[in-house]
């Protein structure tokens, strides 16, 4: 399945259990229109070729008391491989870190962070981020408000480039 093209069932599933991963699988073998055993081997195929990554709550920050979310922009001295890979480690270990994405041009990585108070992330940031090995210089924006938070991708166009292609 990796490689190949899905059908649409497949795509269907995909978009199912991204809008609502917690629904049981005759709920979902009956919205995609088959039966619950092909339902199960299909999300279950789906897992082992990766393109379902898991499944999770998507827990709210601030109901547990994580007020601060900030963005990152870190450059390094060197891009060699090795030092990429060897901040990628890093900020895999950073309980404050929720994403690392490693971008081209002149920032080298774009974190987004969660902290209780700015006092904690200010702590980190300096004992931390701006510490670390191979980091030049690290530039923080602090959110002030989202604007939309959507998961995975967007199904439409998947099912557009997909009849497009037929």
């Amino acid at each position: 399945m990796a490689g190949a093209k899905l059908d649409e069932i497949d795509r269907k599933i995909l978009a199912e259990l991204q809008a609502d991963g917690r629904m049981t699988n005759v709920e979902l073998a009956r919205r995609v229109g088959i039966s619950a055993p092909p339902c199960l081997r299909r999300v279950r195929t789906l897992e082992e070729h990766g393109y379902i990554r898991g499944y999770y709550a998507d827990i709210d920050p601030r109901t547990l008391g994580f007020e601060v979310q900030v963005f990152a922009m870190v450059r390094l001295h060197s891009q060699s491989e090795r030092d990429l890979s060897a901040f990628e480690n890093k900020a895999r270990s950073w309980p404050l870190v929720r994403e690392c994405h490693m971008l081209n041009g002149e920032v080298d990585f774009m974190l987004k962070c969660v902290s209780p108070d700015l006092s904690t992330f200010q702590k980190f940031l300096t004992e931390e981020l701006t510490a670390a090995p191979n980091v030049a210089s690290v530039k923080t924006s602090l959110v002030i408000r989202g604007a939309k938070d959507e998961p995975g991708v967007p199904f439409d166009i998947v099912e557009a480039r997909a009849k497009a292609s037929a």
